[in-house]
């Protein structure tokens, strides 16, 4: 599609049909797209929060039975980790990396496309277990050999696994794309040392998902193959071994945390200098730690596997591994305090929310520290006090990002400001919420309260802590829909952004909110940190030589008879991805339909699947052989 820039000051504000978002490969569409999917699935997390705080309220409780309870629980971690977290950080990735990096769109767009399909079509496929004879029961971690057939025997697990692989092929296929773009894509003048901190967290991010994903995938598979095939490799008894999914799961588990955690802090150390007013602390160290907590995610997995028995030299050398790591992680914490020493703050929301970041986040590394003595973990681990370090952690940590992050750039996205009192609702009731959730899990697991329970009886001195608990969930929960109610008010009728609102020091503050299709009618050529700073208020300029590119304004306004390439929107990727369902529809329900002699198992669902999917492949293939 050839886009005429001077045309498009007609096009762009245009209210888009169903089919505009279906086909789109536009990334800043895609990223939308992922972020407003991502927190439905959010909300439906947090619903199945609030049943089990429920449940969980008052000792001896019968609104949930012990088998709704496990499939709740195992949904909910499940639906926060792969389906809200993730997916979340994607869609923040996708819309503003390219325009952080001055690039007119991610470096393979269909691609790009493809990724959110399938983690839209993984998403539902799981969900459609609860309807389909029940959902997944053995906890998002899914330890074996408790998923084994004889003890999940309904097809839960199933859709568990197989929606996994679909949402594994998104996430690798993304991450491919995002390192292709920051790699090949940068604005000339743009180096590893002038990228922008939330630029080079996905850059670690998305070798972390390369590298640690293929383990998770590997360990799924031998569960398929043991649930549908009758092979035996997590069942002691016929000579496999339980511990191997442990390894294998943790090997992806533990980066996991990281691949959930390191976008927020992007977005943290971009939010905390815009509105200190002065440059990151530290640059290079907080850019470097973040490289260096990647690395180090992969040799601390067997921390979580302290119980199970292994020697105890295994269990030091995990244990110093697990003690080093927080030394990156607390070099950004002081170059984030080193921030906001003496800068001019401006309090507004997203400001609130990157500061209760660090508080929460500092909670939950000093809990974490706990679990790393093997001794001590010994003592708390299985107990609602590792529950308390992992929510300090991911809600403290990465969504309390994620909210600062909404605050920062929904101006950017939208051209309408959020309401800072609403916000600051938001945020007070988030954090009192929050702390009266997970605070009081602490003390449990110290009086012995274990995880993963539905129930437990009166007179262990549990009720006061939980049902205060329970009431910090709804606190969160009203949170939560006073954000809703900010987004909708604002998106309607809230305050024009302008083209830089904060006073920001990147490119996205360079070009108008929201960006046209084509982000940058001039392509900028960059001479520092803080190009837009520097453009703004003295040091280099931030332009395009007159040869590299057609003599036009940098600021979206009109230019006619410049013109310049952009992806067509395509239908392929979504039948592609559709495809691939089937295809995992078919696997699921092989051994269920009647066999067609002399197969075993009827693979017809499998057949029609791959059919659609030569379809799109071909389609995909043709588009990109015209040029479109």
């Amino acid at each position: 599609m050839t886009t005429y820039v001077g045309s498009l000051h007609v096009t762009e504000r245009r209210r888009y049909s169903l089919m505009d978002w279906v086909m789109t490969v536009d990334h800043k569409k895609i990223g939308i797209l992922y972020i407003v999917t991502a927190f439905a699935f959010f909300l439906i997390g947090g619903i199945e929060a609030m049943l089990m705080r429920t449940q969980l309220a008052v000792s001896n409780n019968t609104f949930l039975n012990g088998e709704l309870y496990n499939q709740i629980f195992t949904m909910h971690g499940t639906t926060m980790v792969f389906l809200a977290i993730m997916p979340l950080n994607v869609g923040f990735g996708n819309y503003i990396v390219p325009l952080m990096i001055g690039a007119r769109d991610m470096a393979f767009p269909r691609l790009n496309a493809f990724s959110y399909w399938l983690f839209l079509f993984g998403g539902l496929f799981m969900y459609t277990s609860f309807v389909a004879g029940g959902a997944p029961n053995a906890g998002w971690f899914s330890y074996a050999p408790l998923t084994e057939a004889q003890f999940s025997p309904t097809h839960g697990m199933d859709y568990w696994v197989l929606g996994l692989q679909l949402i594994g092929i998104a996430s690798l296929a993304g991450s491919v794309n995002f390192i292709v773009t920051i790699l090949n894509m940068r604005a000339p003048g743009m180096n590893f040392n002038r990228l922008p901190l939330f630029v080079w967290m996905t850059l670690v991010t998305s070798f972390l998902l390369i590298f640690a994903f293929p383990s998770v995938t590997v360990a799924i598979t031998l569960l398929f193959f043991d649930r549908q095939l009758g092979t035996n490799f997590y069942l002691a008894k016929m000579g496999g071994d339980p511990l191997l999914w442990q390894h294998l799961f943790w090997f992806f588990g533990h980066p996991e945390v990281y691949i959930m955690i390191l976008p927020a802090m992007g977005i943290i150390s971009e939010v905390l200098p815009t509105f200190a007013r002065k440059p990151i602390f530290g640059y290079t160290f907080v850019a470097y730690s973040g490289v260096a907590i990647g690395f180090l995610g992969f040799t601390v997995w067997a921390h979580h596997m302290f119980a199970v028995g292994m020697p105890p030299i295994v269990n030091i050398a995990f244990s110093l591994s697990s003690m080093l790591i927080g030394v990156p992680t607390g070099v950004k914490i002081f170059n984030w305090i080193g921030t906001l020493w003496g800068g001019n703050l401006n309090l507004k929301t997203a400001m609130w929310f990157a500061i209760g970041f660090i508080a929460m986040f500092i909670i939950g590394g000093i809990s974490g520290i706990f679990l790393a003595a093997p001794p001590v973990d010994f003592q708390i681990t299985d107990t609602y006090f590792v529950v308390a370090h992992l929510h300090y952690v991911l809600f403290g940590g990465t969504i309390l990002g994620l909210f600062a992050g909404f605050y920062y750039w929904i101006p950017k996205m939208t051209g309408r400001m959020l309401s800072e009192k609403l916000g600051m609702i938001h945020f007070w009731l988030v954090m009192t919420g929050f702390n009266l959730t997970f605070l009081p899990m602490h003390l449990l697991g110290f009086e012995g309260m274990p995880r993963r329970i539905y129930t437990y009886h009166d007179g262990m001195g549990w009720d006061i802590w939980n049902f205060i608990e329970t009431i910090g969930v709804f606190t969160i929960a009203l949170g939560v829909l006073v954000f809703l109610w900010n987004l909708w008010i604002s998106l309607r009728a809230g305050e024009h952004a302008g083209n830089d609102p904060w006073d920001g020091a990147t490119l996205e503050w360079k070009i108008p909110s929201p960006p046209a299709s084509y982000n940058f009618a001039v392509i900028p050529v960059v001479h520092s940190r803080r190009p837009f700073w520097d453009e703004k208020y003295g040091g280099h300029d931030v332009t395009i030589p007159w040869h590299a590119e057609p003599s036009a304004g940098a600021d979206g306004g009109e230019h006619h008879g410049r013109h310049f390439h952009m992806p067509s929107p395509s239908l392929y990727p979504a039948i592609l991805a559709f495809g691939l369902l089937i295809v995992m529809f078919g696997l699921l329900y092989m051994k269920d339909l009647p066999a067609l002699d002399p197969l075993p198992m009827n693979p017809l669902g499998i057949i029609a699947g791959v059919l659609v999917m030569a379809y799109a492949i071909a389609g995909w293939q043709g588009e990109v052989s015209a040029g479109k």
